[in-house]
C-alpha cells in the first residue's frame, strides 16, 4: 500500500467524511453577512476553530479542507493544522484560484491556479497539509458543458493532480456539474458521466496514481428549477450507475459534494447511495454548507456559545457519518 493510498483511506474509512471549510474570504464574508456577523479574521477563525475542536472531529471527520488564510492562522500557541491533527483529522488545502471565463466560450468557465502551484504546494506541505482540492465547475444546458469546457477542465485537474502527488499529497478531483437549471436527472447523468470519464482519461495520461486520488463529484439530480424531482432511491440508482461505469476500480473512494442540497437532502441521498452501494468504492461526504449551516445560524446568535454550536455541528456530522455507513434514519435524525 502506497503512502498516498494510506492517506486517502485514513480520510475516508469507517464512515468518516471531509469537512469542506475552504470558503474564500469573499465567500465566508457572504455567509457571515447573511447571519449578521462581522466578517473579520478573528471571527472567521473563531467559527472555524469551534468546529475543529468539536467532539465529532475524532469520530466523524477524516479530513478538513482549509483556505490559504486559515491554514496559516494560529490560535494561542497552536496552528490550525496542529489543532486539526490533535483532534484526529488530516488537514487539507484548496489550491485552485477560482473559476474564470473560458477563452473560446461565451458562458463557460475554466479553473485557474496552475502557475506557481509546485512552489505553493511545498509551502502547504510544510504547514501540515496532506491532501488538496481543486474544483472544476460546469454549467448545464442543451449545449453545455461543451467539449471545450470538459476537456480544458479535465486537463487542468490532471496537471494539478500530478503536481500534488509529486509533493506527497493526495489530490481531491472535484468536477462539479452545477444543479442550476431546469434540466432532467437523465441529462445530468449523461453529462456527469462524460465529465468524469474525461477526467480519468487525462489523469491516466498524466501518470497519476489512481490509488492516491479522491473523487469529489455531484450526485445525479434534477436541476434545482426543474418541475420534476426524482426520488432518493432514483438518485442513488443513477449516481451508482454513473460512478460504476465511469470511475476506474483503483480509486479508493468517492466523497460527494452537497451542491446546493439542504442538510437533510444531502444526508438522506448519501444514506440511500450507501444502502444500495454495490461497488468497491468507499462512498462518503465532503460537505461545506450541508455540515455547517445549522451550526453557523446557532453561532451567529451568540458567537461565544462554543458548546451549543459544537452540539449542533456534532449532530450533523454524526448524521452524515451514519449515512456514509447506510445506517441513517429519520427516527435517528429526530432523536438527537
Amino acid at each position: 500500500m502506497s503512502e498516498l493510498n494510506k492517506i486517502a483511506l485514513k480520510i475516508l474509512s469507517d464512515g468518516k467524511g471531509i469537512l469542506a471549510a475552504d470558503e474564500s474570504t469573499a465567500t465566508m464574508t457572504k455567509r457571515l453577512d447573511a447571519v449578521k456577523v462581522q466578517s473579520n479574521e478573528q471571527n472567521r477563525l473563531l467559527f472555524r476553530k469551534t468546529l475543529f475542536t468539536s467532539e465529532s472531529m475524532k469520530s466523524c471527520i477524516g479530513g478538513v479542507i482549509l483556505y490559504d488564510e486559515t491554514i496559516k492562522q494560529k490560535s494561542e500557541t497552536k496552528s490550525i493544522p496542529e489543532i486539526i491533527i490533535n483532534n484526529g483529522a488530516i488537514p487539507g488545502i484548496k489550491v485552485d484560484t477560482g473559476a474564470k471565463p473560458l477563452a473560446g466560450s461565451t458562458e463557460e468557465k475554466i479553473t485557474e491556479g496552475l502557475d506557481g502551484l509546485r512552489e505553493r504546494l511545498k509551502v502547504y506541505y510544510k504547514l501540515g497539509a496532506r491532501f488538496t482540492k481543486w474544483r472544476g465547475v460546469y454549467s448545464i444546458s442543451k449545449k453545455n458543458p461543451s467539449s471545450l469546457c470538459i476537456h480544458s477542465n479535465a486537463h487542468a485537474l490532471a496537471r494539478y493532480s500530478s503536481l500534488v502527488q509529486e509533493c506527497g499529497m493526495v489530490p481531491i478531483v472535484e468536477p462539479e456539474l452545477l444543479m442550476d437549471g431546469n434540466h432532467s436527472a437523465a441529462l445530468c447523468f449523461d453529462k456527469t458521466s462524460e465529465i468524469i470519464k474525461k477526467c480519468f482519461e487525462e489523469l491516466i495520461i498524466h501518470n497519476v496514481d489512481l490509488k492516491g486520488v479522491i473523487l469529489k463529484p455531484n450526485m445525479i439530480l434534477d436541476g434545482n428549477s426543474s418541475e420534476s424531482k426524482i426520488t432518493n432511491e432514483e438518485v442513488a440508482d443513477l449516481t451508482l450507475k454513473c460512478l460504476k461505469d465511469s470511475v476506474p476500480q483503483e480509486v479508493p473512494g468517492i466523497a460527494f459534494l452537497s451542491g446546493g442540497q439542504t442538510e437533510l437532502e444531502a444526508t438522506e441521498n448519501l444514506n440511500f447511495i450507501n444502502k444500495k452501494n454495490n461497488t468497491k468504492f468507499i462512498m462518503t461526504y465532503s460537505y461545506g454548507r450541508a455540515l455547517q449551516q445549522s451550526a453557523l445560524k446557532h453561532w451567529s446568535k451568540n458567537i461565544q456559545d462554543i458548546k451549543g454550536t459544537q452540539e449542533i455541528f456534532n449532530h450533523r456530522a454524526r448524521m452524515c457519518t451514519l449515512a456514509a455507513k447506510g445506517e441513517w434514519s429519520k427516527e435517528l435524525e429526530k432523536k438527537n
